[in-house]
């Protein structure tokens, strides 16, 4: 008796401590984590989404999309994202990469198969392009291009739009980033508010 006398205590601490874990870092931590966030940078707490003018708006019944994801286009005067693996392309339910090694024969094929693709499409030799333009990131949603893939989709983004080249350039040089903190990642360059510039320029 006393043993189940013990046991049920034990029980009741340990269902208390998880009811009271559960409220303080189920409940009450992330409330208040998103409530400072809202106040610092609504922008990006609120999903860092863009409107048809390429103005940073909270209002998601404004918003053209998010600076976060990237976007399918077959637009020809549009710059194109980087291939995805995530459901039919840049699916948020269904993110992931392709999953496959680096010697891969069906990742090999499908690479090679792409080079020449991107090649004929923008008029390139398949030595000039980078591979992020036939290879998918690791969550398939991967928002930004570099800036080698945004330069060699400038002539055909600029014939169809009616720009000139240099206009063109320039904008893509406009949405050029650096590295974070001057020494993370690499320079890219966020396809959709690229491509609402070049619309905007092209009205």
């Amino acid at each position: 008796m006393k043993d189940l006398y013990s046991l049920f205590r034990n029980s009741l601490a340990g269902l208390r401590l998880l009811v009271l874990m559960t409220l303080l870092v189920g409940l009450a931590y992330p409330l208040a984590v998103t409530g400072v966030a809202a106040v610092a940078a609504p922008w990006r707490a609120n999903g860092s989404l863009v409107d048809a003018a390429g103005q940073h708006v909270t209002d998601r019944d404004d918003a053209v999309g998010s600076a976060l994801i990237g976007q399918v286009t077959d637009d020809d005067g549009l710059f194109l994202p980087r291939p995805s693996a995530a459901g039919d392309g840049y699916d948020m339910l269904s993110t992931y990469g392709s999953n496959l090694g680096p010697l891969n024969p069906d990742l090999v094929a499908s690479i090679e198969a792409a080079k020449a693709e991107v090649a004929e499409r923008e008029g390139v030799p398949e030595s000039d392009v980078p591979p992020d333009a036939v290879t998918a990131s690791a969550s398939g949603l991967d928002p930004d291009i570099s800036p080698a893939y945004a330069a060699i989709q400038v002539a055909r983004v600029a014939a169809a739009q009616g720009l000139s080249e240099d206009t063109v350039r320039d904008l893509v040089a406009e949405h050029t980033s650096g590295r974070t903190l001057g020494v993370l990642g690499e320079p890219h360059v966020n396809v959709l508010e690229l491509n609402i510039a070049v619309l905007r320029a092209a009205d």
